[in-house]
């Protein structure tokens, strides 16, 4: 099934240029998704083709106007659903709800721009408000771009090899472990020779330890949602020597000793 997403914006330039750039433009080549762009614009009922407004109660700035994206809306009836609007108010987008996305019929993106989108709009037609952080944009734009790549390469058959993205960063609520490729040394610095070994079970073993590792050190929010580390996972990290940071930030009460910090419960 191909993925469609429909995206309301001002700037239909910029997400065409890059939607069909790259990853994915390969991903449309193959079918895996389709964008459908709609202008804000062309909604509007006067020469000036105005969007926005002065904000009610007074303030700084202008306020994206409800009727154009209202009339956008209504005059697509195959506008995929969910309708969902790129706010720094919204929900925060996940990977766990780019999977849910990707796994189902498409998503419509309303980007918005000035201080912000009239509220009417928003309860006459979006479904969902999500944020891609805790930080502020010209635009939804730049956010909606994150979100599609996000969710676009996670359809089967985006990436040619389905595989590829299995191993990343939050694909079990972990951070990703270290890559290195060619040459085996730079400046100096030489690649684990571990990832030289042949032994692609210890390899496993030590990709696992540093995806651990490296999220207690810098994502403990992460090993907190997953409900901790197991016994097994203490042992993985004391195995390779890793993970000596992250007790104290989780405020654990295990034992300090390291041989005994392998078999700590959760």
């Amino acid at each position: 099934m191909t993925l469609r997403v429909d995206v309301l914006t001002l700037f239909p330039d910029a997400i065409g240029h890059y939607g069909t750039t790259s990853v994915l433009g390969r991903a449309l080549e193959r079918g895996a998704w389709e964008l459908h762009v709609h202008d804000l614009r062309d909604a509007t009922d006067d020469p000036h083709r105005t969007v926005d407004d002065t904000p009610y109660g007074g303030g700084a700035g202008m306020v994206l106007r409800a009727e154009p994206i209202l009339r956008t809306v209504e005059s697509c009836p195959d506008l995929a659903r969910p309708v969902v609007a790129l706010s720094p108010s919204g929900r925060p987008f996940t990977q766990s709800l780019a999977r849910e996305w990707a796994g189902g019929s498409g998503l419509t993106l309303l980007c918005g721009r000035y201080e912000g989108i009239d509220q009417r709009a928003l309860d006459l037609v979006a479904q969902d408000e999500v944020s891609v952080g805790d930080f502020v944009l010209a635009g939804g734009e730049l956010a909606a771009l994150c979100v599609i790549e996000a969710v676009v390469r996670l359809v089967p058959g985006a990436l040619g090899n389905d595989d590829s993205v299995l191993d990343e960063s939050f694909s079990e609520g972990l951070l990703e472990y270290p890559q290195y490729t060619k040459p085996a040394v730079v400046r100096g610095l030489e690649v684990p020779a571990i990832l030289r070994s042949g032994d692609h079970a210890r390899i496993a073993r030590w990709r696992r330890a540093q995806s651990l590792a490296r999220t207690l050190e810098r994502r403990g929010d992460l090993i907190e949602r997953r409900g901790g580390l197991d016994a097994s996972e203490w042992a993985l990290l004391e195995e390779f020597g890793v993970g000596p940071v992250g007790r104290e930030r989780l405020n654990s009460k295990g034992p300090s000793d390291p041989k005994d910090r392998a078999h700590e419960p959760d």
